[in-house]
């Protein structure tokens, strides 16, 4: 059997051409996608960055500790505790103390992103004066190099009296002590320039946290961000690599599969010549295994040629760190390797099983026509997933409809009702080719239904493929849509101003015409069941913006019911009956019993907390809805929002 299918290749080598384009570009996808997996399974270890050159920081409390029956819960703080002045106090006495401040800053025409600190902290980096010299009164600042000059003066005023040399983390504007504390007072950390026990035995008991050698890298601005990074990387491949499999297999099971159909006749004439069933089977997966060790083998070069392409255009398009680099990883390549073989070989196994058990007298008869053009265990397997996907989706109606938001949900459900559709493809051939005119239309209707089972290997990974990418795009349109669509019913203001600088808010206030509501996001934890810790994103709101800025979808109660002493939730809270009170922690861990004033339903997930500034737990403010006043021109209005440069802001139109 190995001799006639080795001649069979040679000899039919046109024919198995698509089975390994097929299989190879398949094998070669999933081993892209493996290599993807394997690299954001870890992020590198970072040196610290800000205070590289600082012998020892101490940083307030930044993680909340609850009791449970079930142990201990932790869950970090929307916003860290500062260290205690006592503890502060009591540090000076050991040696010089640094407060480190930082803030958003933003100048017209400056990078995105930039950060404001205290000039006094950047010895700590280190920065280095390359031009100018160090601020010393109000109005002065030093600046990164590369985006401005000394003597360039800022649209907020100030003026450029140095630069430094850029570190690579970040873009920043340094004040003097005295001005950055104006700008913001809250400091949650401090570098003490003393021994580092001496510094242990001050802070022990206090919660703040002492941090040496690398664990300074905690102080720095996110220090997860290679976390998150990751784990938003981990969820991409995860998806990509899911439907890739998924889309490999139905391509190169069918395209096997339509090849052994193809040669129906050929196989007739071996039983006619006296070949036994097995004989005939044995030659089909044999020349499915030659092919797909070739293929697979060729597949898996492509994605180590693939897989750190892959790795670039995920960095340049910004969804991946610098560092995010793909490749080196073995077990992708056996992982390919091994599954484009095992399809192959599935795929060809029940074609040649079909062509092995057909009656010599039947074989020749049966090459030109199907007989039955779907097999009872296609027939079983194809309805039980249709039935199981239409169970599943009046559940989640019937049940908790916003499960159905959810990428997971949204992906593979889909995939069910492809599948099912896919293997009662052979069924539908015949009531979904259409009549077409004239003769050639006839004859290829008639061909077509003639060879169910050749149309429907065809058919199906064309099926897949358009159902699969029509289904996640329209998914996500959707959602988008919807979302978007929300966001626009709920906001009433006439302008958004978002990335409000320092001291800006203000500025907004004295602007003529204009009613502003301030707001900033924050978060809240609660105890769900006694045993679960759940954070809960939340807005900071005056309770006049309920009714002035902001349209909410209330289910119950009254949202201009918002005091100081209640909170507004939305219907996922374990606990949302209007009057109840609920035991909360705040941004910055303080425990708050609050009374529900009222529930919002779920929407697409934006609907989240809001409580009153009082609760917001020190949180700063990052966005203004502005309404225009009756009688005011919303012309002058907008001049006088752009106006308002100090901070930098810009008014966005809402809706």
């Amino acid at each position: 059997m190995l001799s006639v299918a080795l001649r069979t290749l040679r000899v039919r080598w046109a024919g198995f051409v698509g089975s390994f384009v097929a299989l190879a570009l398949g094998v070669g996808l999933v081993a892209v996608m493996g290599q993807a997996l394997a690299a954001s399974s870890a992020a590198p270890e970072r040196a610290p960055e800000r205070f590289a050159a600082a012998p020892v920081v101490v940083k307030g409390r930044d993680t909340l500790r609850v009791g449970t029956p079930g142990g201990v819960r932790t869950a970090e703080l929307a916003r860290p505790r500062p260290v205690p002045a006592g503890v502060v106090a009591a540090l000076r006495a050991l040696g010089p103390v640094t407060q480190d401040r930082s803030f958003p800053v933003r100048v017209a025409g400056g990078p995105v992103g930039l950060v404001g600190h205290p000039w006094s902290t950047a010895r700590f980096a280190p920065y280095e004066l390359s031009a100018g010299r160090a601020p010393r009164a109000d109005g002065e600042v030093v600046v990164t190099a590369g985006w401005a000059r000394v003597g360039t003066r800022l649209s907020g005023g100030d003026v450029v009296v140095g630069t430094v040399r850029g570190r690579g983390f970040e873009e920043a504007v340094f004040y003097t002590d005295a001005r950055a504390a104006r700008l913001s007072p809250f400091s949650p950390q401090s570098v003490v320039e003393a021994d580092a026990a001496a510094v242990r035995a001050v802070v022990d008991g206090s919660g703040a946290r002492v941090l040496t050698g690398d664990g300074r890298r905690q102080a720095d601005a996110d220090p997860g961000r290679d976390g998150e990074a990751l784990t938003a990387l981990n969820a991409l491949f995860g998806t990509a690599g899911g439907v890739t499999a998924f889309v490999s297999v139905f391509v190169v099971a069918s395209t096997f599969a339509f090849a052994v159909e193809r040669r129906r006749r050929e196989f007739g004439l071996l039983r006619l010549a006296g070949a036994t069933p097995g004989q005939v089977r044995r030659t089909v997966l044999l020349e499915a295994l030659l092919v797909g060790v070739l293929a697979s083998a060729a597949g898996c070069v492509l994605g180590a040629y693939g897989a750190p392409l892959l790795g670039e255009a995920v960095i340049e398009g910004g969804l991946a760190p610098g560092w995010y680099t793909i490749g080196g990883q073995a077990w992708p390549y056996h992982l390919a390797f091994w599954t484009g073989l095992s399809v192959a070989l599935a795929g060809a196994s029940v074609a040649s099983w079909r062509a092995g058990r057909t009656a010599p007298v039947r074989a020749l008869r049966e090459a030109a026509a199907d007989g039955r053009a779907l097999p009872w265990g296609r027939l079983v397997c194809g309805s039980a997933l249709l039935l199981t996907a239409a169970a599943t989706l009046a559940y989640a109606l019937a049940v908790d409809p916003g499960d159905l938001l959810h990428r997971k949900t949204y992906v593979s459900r889909p995939m069910l009702l492809i599948t099912a559709t896919a293997l009662l493809a052979p069924a539908l051939v015949r009531p979904l080719v259409p009549r077409l005119p004239g003769t050639t239309g006839l004859l290829v209707r008639a061909h077509a239904v003639a060879g169910v089972r050749r149309t429907a290997a065809v058919a199906a990974p064309v099926l897949v493929t358009v159902a699969l990418a029509g289904s996640l795009l329209g998914a996500t349109a959707t959602l988008e849509e919807a979302g978007a669509a929300e966001v626009r019913q709920r906001t009433a203001a006439d302008f958004v101003v978002t990335d409000v600088g320092q001291g800006a808010l203000e500025g907004l206030r004295r602007v003529p015409g204009a009613a502003v509501f301030p707001s900033a996001a924050t978060a809240v934890h609660a105890l769900e069941g006694g045993v679960a810790l759940v954070r809960s994103p939340a807005r900071a709101v005056d309770p006049r913006a309920l009714a002035g800025a902001v349209r909410l979808p209330v289910t119950a109660g009254r949202a201009a019911d918002l005091d100081d002493g209640s909170i507004v939730v939305n219907e996922e809270w374990a606990e949302h009956r209007v009057g109840q009170r609920v035991r909360v922690w705040l941004g910055d861990g303080t425990p708050r019993t609050l009374r529900i004033a009222a529930v919002l339903a779920t929407g697409t997930g934006d609907n989240g907390v809001y409580v009153t500034a009082a609760n917001a737990g020190g949180a700063d403010v990052d966005r203004v809805d502005v309404r225009v006043r009756a009688g005011a021109d919303p012309a002058a209005v907008v001049r006088g929002l752009r106006a308002v440069d100090g901070g930098g802001c810009g008014p966005r139109r809402s809706g």
